[in-house]
């Protein structure tokens, strides 16, 4: 039998406990992972107390309390507030998902916050995204078009815009991604849901003239073929997209071209 060894320092230890209030009511309970790649030390999980009556009803607005007021060398990355960004996403009891849209009231118990599973971790909350983003770009997400300019835009009917429907509104915040196993063990090959997702909103824009070309890019058995559709990536969306039913659609245009 096959015996793997974690390395000493991914163990993560018990850490900290910060504000802790003589008596719990009206007060909430945080755990969150901290890891500094400087200090050389072990994860840990730190425990933080925030007064409910003086902080706002969202994870994130919890993370900001903590950081201006608690402990300001917790790290996370945040932006918007309005879960158009996609730069809070973060694991909030056993989910991915954006702090900015996630209710403190919708976890019973203590809030447990870890970064975005199966990435690297810069430090504390804030996932190692390099791959990600070099993914998408190799599909290159933008308008590819042969013909001349036209003077001015390019124009869809009501119909073709309404194919973008459901996939524009990717923020690429890599919830889905990060909460699907083939791209957990295969995220240097497979492009995951999000960049696939994205691939498909630019085959389905009737103003591109590139498909042929984008379909070439993803023929490949593990860019594309290794979505087994057990629709985490679904589940995990903030924003309410499916992921796999894009993957599904390019399977398809696939099958269609060589018929």
């Amino acid at each position: 039998m096959v015996e793997l060894t974690l390395p000493r320092t991914s163990r993560i230890k018990v850490g900290k406990t910060w504000n802790k209030p003589q008596a719990r009511r009206g007060w909430q309970e945080f755990r969150i992972y901290r890891w500094n790649p400087d200090d050389g030390q072990n994860p840990r999980m730190d425990t933080y107390w925030v007064e409910r009556a003086t902080c706002g009803p969202m994870v994130l607005d919890a993370l900001i309390k903590i950081k201006n007021e608690i402990d300001p060398t917790l790290t996370f990355r945040r932006s918007c507030r309005e879960g158009i960004c996609g730069s809070c996403s973060m694991n909030i009891d056993g989910t991915n998902t954006l702090a900015c849209l996630k209710g403190i009231d919708d976890v019973k118990g203590a809030v447990a916050i870890y970064p975005l599973p199966h990435q690297r971790v810069v430090k504390d909350l804030v996932p190692d995204l390099t791959n990600f983003y070099a993914q998408l770009q190799s599909i290159e997400p933008w308008l590819k078009a042969t013909t001349a300019t036209p003077p001015h835009e390019r124009k869809q009917n009501v119909e073709e815009r309404g194919k973008l429907d459901g996939l524009y509104e990717c923020i690429l915040c890599a919830c889905c991604s990060t909460s699907c196993p083939s791209y957990w063990w295969n995220d240097e090959r497979y492009l995951g849901p999000a960049v696939l997702l994205q691939a498909y909103r630019w085959l389905s824009d009737s103003r591109d003239e590139a498909a042929g070309e984008r379909l070439d890019n993803l023929e490949d058995p593990f860019r594309l073929y290794r979505c087994h559709t057990i629709l985490n990536c679904a589940k995990a969306c903030p924003k309410g997209l499916n992921p796999a039913k894009a993957i599904a659609e390019i399977k398809k245009m696939m099958v269609e071209r060589r018929v």
